[in-house]
């Protein structure tokens, strides 16, 4: 079952009157819609994030701009911690925060080492499987109901990614593929253990010991791989701090309202922001099959939605 935190106050209060219209208007829906909306946002913004760190880590070494995107993550959020005071945002479980930040920081290392060596199409299929793994793991460690429209919605969905990549498999990437594939899993850990800290951690303090912890842990690697950065770059990597904590923002906010495992199927939409945002910015036209796979995952996304909100009317009634 989902955790709420009744009213979130103080620091992660502040924060979330920035998104304050808003917020009322999703406080009015079903939770699991809500959750669904929430990671929706997170998808969008994670996608316009991925296309800015594609640009600096062709310029700059991969592993230093995860050192930087991160790094600047804290900067980003720093005024709201001296505002609020750190008392504010001390987490009440430490080593959880530093855990999970290591965790996500292994997925990384894992990610972007082999990111150079994998063709795009390839590394698409392998890092959705993400949701699958997210799934099985909300079922053994929260115990959230294996229920068959939500492994239905997820399945439906992945067919619509392999739809679009499959023709374009090119197994080219040699082992280096199964560095990406472990790095699946090791991210959807990160997510489950994100969920397990929302039930005593505000939003606003885990997405600040998020950025702290991996940038603490990305920082002997991106020393060792340092280059020089320009004035554009340093730029390019502030709006990775702002896109960077807003995306966890609204995921971590997912994670609060509703099951883990109800709102994974939606994540596959993000193969359709992926494909609008490379047309807009790498002229990358899509095909045929990925005009059609985003069909089936809008299909899927929008069966599941209606799933849900009629499970839970009853209910709520």
């Amino acid at each position: 079952m989902a955790h709420n935190l009744p009213g979130e106050s103080g620091a992660s209060g502040r924060m979330a009157r920035r998104f304050g219209t808003l917020g009322v208007r999703l406080a009015g829906l079903d939770p699991t819609l809500r959750g669904m909306l929430w990671t929706i946002a997170a998808g969008l913004i994670f996608s316009h994030l991925n296309a800015l760190l594609r640009v600096l880590s062709i310029q700059l070494d991969p592993f230093q701009a995860q050192f930087l995107r991160y790094l600047f993550g804290c900067l980003v959020m720093l005024p709201l911690v001296v505002r609020s005071g750190l008392s504010a945002y001390w987490p009440k479980r430490p080593a959880g925060q530093f855990a999970r930040g290591f965790v996500h920081a292994v997925g990384l290392w894992l990610w972007f080492a082999a990111l150079p060596h994998v063709p795009m199409a390839d590394m698409t299929a392998l890092g959705f499987t993400g949701p699958i793994f997210i799934m099985i793991g909300a079922y053994l460690f929260f115990r959230e109901p294996m229920r068959w429209d939500r492994w239905v919605a997820a399945l439906v969905g992945f067919s619509g990614v392999l739809v679009v990549v499959a023709p374009n498999l090119t197994g080219g990437g040699g082992h280096y593929q199964l560095v990406m594939l472990a790095s699946a899993p090791v991210f959807a850990a990160s997510f489950l253990l994100t969920k397990s800290l929302t039930r005593n951690e505000s939003t606003g303090v885990i997405v600040v010991w998020q950025a702290i912890s991996v940038a603490i842990f990305s920082l002997p690697v991106a020393v060792l791989n340092w280059h020089p950065v320009s004035g554009p770059q340093w730029l390019g990597f502030v709006a990775c701090g702002v896109l960077g904590s807003l995306g966890h923002y609204c995921l971590t906010r997912s994670f609060h309202v509703a099951d883990i495992s109800a709102t994974q199927s939606v994540k596959f939409l993000d193969l359709l922001w992926a494909s609008f945002i490379g047309w807009a910015v790498f002229s990358d036209v899509p095909s045929l099959t990925t005009l059609a796979g985003g069909l089936v995952i809008a299909v899927s996304t929008l069966w599941i939605a209606r799933r849900e909100a009629r499970t839970r009317a009853p209910a709520g009634r």
